[in-house]
């Protein structure tokens, strides 16, 4: 790797590489939910490097990539807060993650692309009736701990 902070593109590229063969809840690519993050960053007017940070957003949380390779990384270290802020850790209040979400600059707009991938009406209708009523309530109250209006 050279010196230079890693493009979107190839952040886009590590990304899929990093999740290949990972499922989402519904069965489908893993890379189609990190996809539609992303683009629901971009679309929101967020910068590069949140656009970055979408694309990785739960590459450690997943452990498709460690939180050792994040450090080294030729990222921006603003990609790395945003990415280590929406990390949810094992065990960890639902407060204390949103309270980090809300500190880290930049992190607030990925989360609620996340958000909104994660409680589109066409993806939640493949769930079963519990898993999408558990998942429905959980994503509200995260929305308002954030300070983020209904979808």
């Amino acid at each position: 790797m050279s010196n230079s902070p890693l493009t979107l593109i190839e952040v886009e590229a590590l990304a899929r590489a990093a999740h290949e063969g990972q499922t989402d809840k519904s069965g489908r690519p893993y890379a189609e939910h990190l996809a539609a993050v992303a683009e629901g960053v971009r679309t929101r007017g967020g910068t590069t490097e949140q656009q970055a940070a979408a694309w990785l957003h739960d590459a450690i949380e997943d452990e498709a990539l460690t939180e050792a390779w994040l450090e080294a990384s030729e990222l921006p270290q603003p990609v790395k807060d945003m990415i280590l802020a929406v990390t949810k850790r094992p065990g960890e209040p639902v407060e204390s993650y949103t309270a980090r979400i809300l500190a880290t600059p930049g992190a607030l707009l990925v989360k609620e692309a996340d958000l909104a991938h994660n409680t589109d009406p066409a993806r939640l209708a493949v769930l079963d009736a519990a898993t999408r009523d558990r998942l429905s309530v959980k994503y509200t109250y995260v929305r308002s701990l954030l300070g983020l209006s209904a979808p």
